[in-house]
């Protein structure tokens, strides 16, 4: 191989990116020493663009296609190089290749929480996240803004500051939109396209980019707030609270009455919620009645007896009415309760006239046949 040979193979004549990377913004192609040849070939692919800068300055700017590196076809380049009846020598120029496909897996969120005024619970916080798509809208403005002479330029770079612009525009967006915490979730859409405009107002002239989706996938509130929604969800589901207490009464009854471990509290309370649950129904009302109604009875007290001079005790009413009809209290022992001034006759205490039969009344005098 002849010296004019070899220094025609050190001539770049094919100029292409394979692009395997999805998050690449923008490369420059790996020319090194070599020159481009007068002639040669420029492979644009779909989804991307082409950049030949010259000394420093933009020159042309190559769509998808296949072009051809002629006077022709350089217009800017040629007019900086001063070729002005053509050239058929090799020259030297940047190409730098701009990916304009979108961007999709990028994810944004707001990382302290944002104040607004709720209608119904005042200022509250709120938090968001959701995902984008970004893309290359005007080459020439990325690459003199963001770009400048790195040989690679990847979306990670240019991610935290748009991230910054979407939380910003979304604070803006739901302070001004007056919509209630529990509405939000309706115009999660609505929201969206209005954060996004306010983005790409931003980056499109500044930087050259496109935002053309952005999704707010959830708005969130702190967890104390979110466990009082909850709570309020609860009572609006349960609707009549009275009846609800009155039936959540019934099934702790049983439980509690049943229970040998309670002992005589055990069976105190279950005949206090009974007694609680039949107050309305005796006076004329349903458990889940609403309305004025009469205050229910305290709890049954306990009771103390007199036995071999000592006291015993405490009984409960059923206890004690249990042990009157075992004859073990009869109508002349002692009892005693808190409340009492001293210890007196069960016969006496108004309360427990009911656990002694009442006695016939004597028969009338025999009528003397004439």
């Amino acid at each position: 191989m002849g010296l004019i040979d070899k220094l025609r193979a050190e001539l770049i004549d094919i100029i292409e990116w394979v692009d395997d990377s999805r998050h690449t913004l923008v490369w420059r192609f790996p020319r090194f020493n070599n020159q481009i040849k007068h002639g040669a070939q420029l492979i644009v692919r779909p989804g991307q663009a082409a950049i030949l800068v010259s000394q420093g300055r933009i020159a042309d700017v190559f769509g998808p296609g296949q072009h051809k590196l002629v006077t022709a076809n350089l217009p800017v380049l040629s007019t900086i190089a001063g070729w002005k009846y053509g050239f058929d020598s090799p020259f030297m120029a940047e190409v730098y290749f701009v990916s304009t496909r979108q961007i999709t897996d990028l994810k944004w969120g707001t990382p302290n929480p944002v104040m607004m005024r709720d209608p119904d619970f005042g200022p509250i916080r709120v938090r968001a996240f959701g995902t984008y798509t970004l893309k290359a809208q005007d080459p020439k403005i990325l690459l003199e803004e963001l770009v400048g002479t790195d040989s690679e330029f990847q979306s990670d770079e240019i991610t935290e500051l748009i991230r910054s612009i979407i939380n910003t525009g979304f604070a803006d967006v739901v302070a001004k939109s007056e919509i209630a915490v529990l509405d939000l979730a309706s115009n999660y859409q609505n929201l969206s396209e209005k954060v996004r405009h306010l983005v790409v107002e931003r980056i499109d002239n500044e930087y050259g980019l496109e935002i053309p989706q952005l999704y707010i996938v959830n708005i969130s509130v702190p967890a104390e707030v979110e466990q009082a929604l909850d709570t309020r969800t609860s009572m609006s589901v349960i609707g009549d609270m009275a009846a609800f207490q009155s039936y959540q009464l019934g099934q702790a009854m049983p439980v509690a009455a049943g229970n040998p471990a309670g002992g005589i509290a055990g069976a105190g309370l279950g005949l206090g919620m009974g007694m609680a649950m039949a107050g309305p129904m005796l006076s004329g009302g349903a458990p889940g009645q609403t309305g004025p109604q009469a205050p229910p009875p305290p709890l049954p007290a306990s009771w103390h007896i007199a036995e071999n001079g000592q006291s015993v005790g405490p009984f409960t009413p059923p206890q004690l009415a249990q042990a009157a009809s075992a004859g073990r209290v009869r109508p002349d022992t002692l009892v005693w309760t808190q409340g009492m001034a001293g210890w007196t006759s069960a016969n006496q205490v108004p309360q427990l006239l009911g656990l002694f039969g009442a006695s016939p009344p004597p028969l009338p005098p025999a009528v003397e046949s004439g």
